[in-house]
């Protein structure tokens, strides 16, 4: 698409935004339903974590009016702090959703502020919904414009891209005008940071919950008149260039409002590196196979240039086993899974497991894409097995089930030591579009007493 032919990316998009209604997108909230479920899911499972601990106690003395929840939490805190320590929560574990053209996780950075917004607004369901849609497939779209080289370059694109989300969502909620939304977007321009290098130290969760934090920011801004440059996007010195290549403009525009990059969202098995589900799978997979794992004396995993960039690395610690192909390759063949527990602080220093990971070695094979991975394990015997995956469990040729992310919510609440009842997050985030009020959801998850405000 010829940038002749765009007035801007930042009004094309706004335009999108402010015209569309949940008439418009009833269809896509069913999926909008499963990211925000798995959304609660992978909150909950780190609820308790020390870093979102942290984060809490840093904000809270500078927190304005509590207005709402912090997940799986009795503590609350104004509708931008709430968003940050949110967004930190949900996307700690890497457990998150994954949208596989960009590897954006689009939930965290845009459900957590449209869920704060809507709290403090006393907001409906149906809003929250189609604002969440709209700021996923903001996020997306921008992302396809610049991807792969973008995320190449060392920018985190979840944290990149998701304040773009994050404010296109939030303009919707407050029902700005077209000249606000694009402002919106425009300013989220000036605050999209976040890289690569930080992905195993929980820095990298900070860029994600200031995408939540600055895109409601950018959106108060733009609601009381602030202004930003048409072309803040796709401009000469705007952020595509300057964070990466000229944007693919049919990419960003192509279809826009008429195919959605909810309906091609993917929700994660394994709270690990989406590049890593491949290895997983092929790993248990072979444990089948195996009559006795003390016989495995070497195993190897080929894969793409990504996969070894990413993941053939030493394990310091738990942020390092989510993105390491030996611990992956340990956890699955020496425990036959490759849950929270596996990925947690116990499970990383046990030492049949760090003995084990030391059998792994990865090597490069440059006919593997991404995302696919092929395993092979030497025997004690001399006898040699292997098992490739293409598309491992998770992604679009082989999604989750509801019931699937239903028990990760179940798991993440008992996981993470939450006391909000996951049964009641379950059943109002199935019925969010008869919700009045979103304060509803939450006071009903985190009080067993008061009842689900949902319209009967």
């Amino acid at each position: 698409m010829p940038q002749s032919e765009v007035s801007s990316v930042s009004r094309t998009l706004a335009d999108l935004v402010a015209a569309t209604s949940w008439a418009d997108v009833a269809a896509l909230q069913h999926e909008a339903k499963r990211s925000i479920l798995n959304f609660f899911a992978t909150a909950l499972g780190s609820a308790y974590d020390p870093t979102v601990t942290i984060a809490l106690r840093t904000l809270s003395p500078f927190s304005g009016s509590a207005t709402s929840a912090i997940i799986g939490r009795t503590e609350r805190l104004d509708a931008m702090g709430a968003a940050f320590v949110n967004a930190v929560s949900a996307n700690l574990l890497d457990f998150d959703d994954t949208h596989p053209e960009t590897i954006i996780h689009p939930a965290a950075p845009v459900a957590a502020p449209a869920l704060a917004l809507a709290e403090a607004r006393k907001l409906s369901g149906r809003e929250v919904l189609t604002a969440f849609i709209l700021g996923v497939e903001v996020e997306c779209r921008i992302g396809n414009a610049v991807s792969p080289h973008h995320y190449a370059r060392g920018w985190h694109i979840t944290s990149t891209c998701g304040i773009f989300g994050a404010a296109a969502a939030c303009a919707k909620l407050l029902g700005l005008s077209v000249d606000g939304i694009a402002n919106a977007i425009g300013i989220a321009a000036s605050q999209s940071a976040g890289i690569v290098e930080n992905l195993p130290t929980a820095a990298k969760n900070v860029s994600v919950g200031n995408a939540a934090r600055n895109g409601l920011f950018a959106a108060l801004l733009a609601q009381q008149g602030y202004e930003a440059a048409p072309r803040a996007i796709e401009g000469p010195l705007g952020w595509a260039r300057v964070m990466g290549d000229e944007p693919d403009l049919e990419r960003l525009l192509g279809g826009l409002g008429q195919t959605w990059q909810i309906s091609m969202n993917t929700y994660k098995p394994y709270p690990a590196g989406i590049v890593f589900h491949a290895v997983i799978d092929a790993c248990l997979a072979l444990r089948s196979r195996i009559e006795r794992i003390d016989q495995i004396e070497a195993v190897t995993v080929h894969g793409s240039a990504l996969l070894l960039a990413r993941g053939d690395r030493p394990v310091r610690n738990e942020r390092d086993a989510r993105v390491s192909i030996h611990h992956c390759v340990a956890c699955a063949l020496l425990i036959g899974a490759a849950g929270v527990s596996e990925f947690a602080r116990e499970a990383v220093f046990r030492p049949d497991i760090a003995k084990f990971r030391e059998k792994a070695r990865a090597e490069l094979d440059s006919s593997m894409p991404d995302g696919a991975a092929r395993v092979s394990i030497r025997l004690a015997s001399g006898e040699t097995i292997s098992e490739t995956v293409m598309s491992p469990r998770g992604g679009l040729a082989d999604p989750l089930e509801d019931c699937d992310i239903e028990a990760k919510l179940r798991d993440g609440a008992r996981t993470g030591g939450s006391s909000w009842d996951a049964e009641r997050i379950i059943e109002a985030v199935w019925q969010l579009d008869t919700c009045d009020d979103i304060t509803g959801l939450l006071q009903s998850a985190r009080n067993e007493s008061l009842a689900l405000s949902i319209k009967q």
